[in-house]
């Protein structure tokens, strides 16, 4: 017998299985998870850092702030720099909470709301996919690198650690992909999705504050210029449209619980590959 919807009669193709939102399994997501940010922190760390190239788009997009009047990212670095306490605050922010909040909204839609679990992740695994493409076409120096100019390397002027791109950690990861500006797609991610599914208004509320605390720690701190954050903005934006294009809707507007119950259309087929080679 065959599963009531599943069989060869149902009508029902095989993308539209592949499509349909179904509660996610632990072991795999992990796994998923554990293995896809391994392959972004290769992908990543591997691109050609074009030390030269860097510094040189570096220059240009400072110029294009200053023809705009958006430029104040030194200044705001200063400012923040002065004040100890918060300086040192916003760098063990830049260092955690990109990780921790991320993986804790994660993990509370997979708990509460498992049929928009799927859709939710697509983004996000979409928005670091094209990120990939930015840092290989456009590498780009943080300003705390730049050349003839005052910004601070706000962890190595205050020994905090964290930065892998600051201090005895430097070597570990590429110093030019600054753009686009993950923490930005990431956090603009948790917010985003915090404000759409919450329903506590608190929630909501610090949904939002979430992104924009993080702009002015990119900023603060001197990892990222305003244009970067753009750039995560974009990402993100690919992100969302990739999901909305497999599953037909933005993931908030899934149903709360998956209709799906049976297993995944892929588990199936190695399935039966196992039993007809047994």
């Amino acid at each position: 017998m065959t599963e009531a919807g599943h069989g060869p009669g149902s009508g029902r193709g095989l993308l539209e299985r592949l499509r349909a939102p179904r509660r996610p399994r632990i072991w795999f997501e992990v796994l998923l998870i554990a293995v896809s940010y391994w392959t972004y922190s290769l992908i990543r760390n591997a691109v050609p850092e074009q030390k030269s190239v860097a510094l040189a788009n570096a220059d240009w997009i400072w110029d294009v702030e200053n023809r705009i009047g958006i430029a104040v990212e030194e200044s705001v670095n200063h400012a923040v720099d002065s004040v100890t306490w918060l300086i040192v605050g916003m760098n063990y922010y830049y260092a955690t909470l990109h990780f921790v909040v991320t993986i804790g909204v994660l993990v509370w839609i997979y708990r509460f709301h498992p049929g928009r679990y799927a859709a939710t992740r697509l983004v996000l695994f979409a928005t670091t996919g094209v990120a990939l493409v930015g840092y290989y076409l456009y590498p780009l120096a943080p300003p705390r690198l730049m050349n003839g100019h005052a910004f601070i390397d706000t962890v190595l002027v205050h020994h905090t650690w964290g930065s892998m791109a600051s201090g005895n950690l430097k070597h570990m990861s590429n110093q030019y992909a600054a753009m686009p500006s993950m923490h930005i797609g990431w956090s603009l991610w948790c917010g985003l999705t915090i404000f759409a599914v919450a329903s506590a208004p608190w929630a909501r509320i610090l949904g939002l504050l979430y992104p924009a605390a993080t702009l002015v720690v990119i900023v603060a701190t001197a990892n990222h210029f305003w244009l970067d954050a753009v750039g995560g903005l974009l990402c993100l934006a690919f992100g969302y449209a990739v999901s909305r294009a497999w599953y037909g809707s933005l993931p908030h507007r899934l149903p709360r619980h998956p209709d799906e119950t049976g297993p995944h259309p892929f588990s199936e087929a190695l399935r039966s590959r196992l039993r007809s080679r047994a």
